[in-house]
């Protein structure tokens, strides 16, 4: 016999259908929620199997993002061969069957046969160091999406209030900048105060810096203030 176990993963749960060998399906197609409780009923599924063959089954799984990550850590832990199928493999072959229905149970029932078509690798561990830092990369990826985003609408918002307020300070995103920007939003907030009032604010707000830099933004910012085309804003 050389038995497998198709296995149809979705977000939360996972359709299951054995194979004791090639077109000889075990048993119904029977679904199995991912918890304690459920895995150890999958578990229970295989040993069943394993019982009926005499081989302990691998099992054939499609790559669903993080979907089926409990599982294959369940399924390693306890020494069982995990095949993890890129989704175009299984969507090409899924395209040369006749039958077009999509259904969870089918589903598994295909992945079950074609680990008896294709010649399909064990998944290969990695080490815990690489896993860490995929899962870092990507995250920092989504993170530095979600900044250059948060800009992007900033600027769009600053252009529609107060666009020559650009270039006063050298970095529009550097903390004085956003503290002058958030007590003095508008053209009619900077001009209703004096040079040395603003001075005074960016000098208190930026001591890095000394009273003569502290007063050329000032002087700067009244300027980009007049020419600034939204003199009062609807917002």
């Amino acid at each position: 016999m050389n038995p497998v176990v198709g296995l149809d993963v979705a977000k939360g749960e996972s359709q299951i259908q054995m194979f004791l060998d090639k077109k000889t399906p075990y048993k119904n197609s029977v679904k199995v929620e991912h918890t304690v409780e459920g895995l150890e009923e999958l578990h229970s599924y295989l040993l069943d199997l394993e019982h009926q063959t005499g081989m302990k089954p691998p099992i054939v799984l499609e790559a669903t993002g993080h979907y089926h990550a409990p599982v294959v850590q369940f399924l390693e832990a306890r020494e069982y061969i995990v095949i993890i199928v890129n989704p175009l493999i299984s969507y090409r072959t899924k395209s040369s069957n006749l039958r077009k229905t999509k259904t969870d149970a089918i589903d598994a029932y295909h992945l079950g046969e074609l680990y008896y078509k294709e010649d399909l690798e064990p998944q290969k561990k990695r080490g815990i160091q690489l896993l860490n830092l995929r899962h870092l990369t990507r995250q920092h990826e989504n993170i530095t999406g979600i900044m250059v985003q948060t800009k992007l609408q900033f600027q769009a918002i600053l252009d529609q209030v107060f666009p020559e307020y650009k270039g006063v300070f050298g970095d529009l995103y550097a903390e004085i900048s956003l503290r002058t920007l958030q007590s003095f939003p508008t053209s009619e907030s900077v001009l209703n105060i004096g040079v040395d009032e603003l001075a005074q604010f960016i000098n208190r707000h930026c001591k890095a810096r000394s009273n003569k830099w502290a007063y050329e933004r000032a002087e700067r910012l009244i300027a980009a203030a007049e020419r600034n085309p939204f003199q009062s804003t609807l917002y």
